[in-house]
């Protein structure tokens, strides 16, 4: 079972872009969920790569299993040909306006992303052992890392 334990939102650039909002909310004990506005100042944006990082902790947060850079625009044409990020990618396509290939003109949502969505994917589709994880998310454009999200769980 998979629970999230603490979220991050960095803007490492405040000129191009800052999260308006980045938490985990409690509705209840079983009911968890992340939610995350990054508003865009300098739109449109029609470069943009991703770096995705998973990290598991044995005295501190190791990399683990992926790290990996895709072209954004790219992917999002077609995600098929891109399996790893696809994977990763689908934890929240149900829940984000990152639904299309560049340029991106708008704000970047994630909307409710639930405890059973991410619990799903990281226990049947692809099973991953217990531990704590550290997901870290570069998110540049134009080559310059812009913001960086880090989302913190625990699957046991």
């Amino acid at each position: 079972k998979f629970e999230f334990t603490n979220t991050k939102c960095i803007s490492t650039d405040p000129n191009f872009g800052y999260f308006e909002y980045c938490h985990l909310k409690s509705v209840n004990r079983s009911y968890k969920y992340l939610s995350a506005k990054y508003r865009i100042a300098k739109k449109p944006v029609t470069s943009v790569k991703v770096t995705i990082a998973l990290l598991k902790r044995f005295n501190g947060y190791k990399p683990f299993l992926y790290n990996v850079t895709v072209d954004a625009c790219k992917f999002m044409k077609n995600p098929k040909a891109y399996p790893i990020n696809n994977y990763f990618y689908n934890y929240i396509a149900s829940c984000s306006n990152m639904n299309h290939s560049c340029p991106y003109d708008h704000d970047i949502i994630l909307d409710k992303v639930t405890i059973a969505n991410v619990n799903h994917r990281a226990t049947n589709v692809l099973p991953f052992p217990e531990g704590e994880y550290l997901l870290e998310i570069h998110w540049s454009a134009y080559d310059i890392v812009r913001a960086v999200t880090k989302f913190y769980g625990v699957l046991s």
